[in-house]
């Protein structure tokens, strides 16, 4: 596939992506969390509740979106919606190194009122705060994955 058959993912596919990610981990890691902490995890004051908690909670998520990014080059919202992150130079996979930083720079982008992944928004090449810190951008083929509209008799159909 070369470089014209590609789009940058805008904003609010990457939302939708995100969401998708956030039901997929929540399915996993609850469970967990509810089978070592019980329900009243839910209710308990404090940022950690133990190191299980560090570990599910922080430690697996990381792991697995770093994991993921750097094998698969996308999360399961990512391929659901048939998008994948690539180095920006290169349009190749990302190296562990910029999975690591990418990773990393959500906390930057996430930080100042979620600015930094607002500015995929806004950005030509739809990168947030953490895609232009790790060299990455987010594509798909152009036009999704749906096949264009024909009806009998277009002249789409007559062609």
């Amino acid at each position: 596939m070369d470089n014209s058959d590609l789009e940058y993912v805008g904003f609010w596919a990457r939302v939708g992506a995100a969401l998708i990610d956030t039901v997929v981990l929540l399915v996993i890691i609850t469970p967990a969390l509810v089978a070592i902490y019980g329900w009243d995890y839910f209710m308990a004051e404090g940022l950690v509740q133990g190191p299980a908690d560090v570990l599910i909670s922080w430690v697996l998520p990381a792991v697995a979106c770093i994991w993921l990014w750097h094998k698969l080059r996308a999360t399961p919202g990512k391929m659901l919606i048939g998008a994948e992150i690539v180095d920006a130079e290169t349009g190749e996979a990302m190296g562990l190194g910029q999975s690591v930083v990418r990773y990393l720079g959500y906390f930057v982008s996430i930080v100042p009122l979620c600015l930094g992944l607002i500015w995929v928004a806004f950005d030509p090449r739809k990168q947030g705060w953490h895609d232009k810190i790790a060299g990455t951008v987010v594509v798909r083929r152009k036009g999704g994955r749906t096949q264009p509209v024909q009806f009998k008799g277009s002249p789409r159909d007559q062609g």
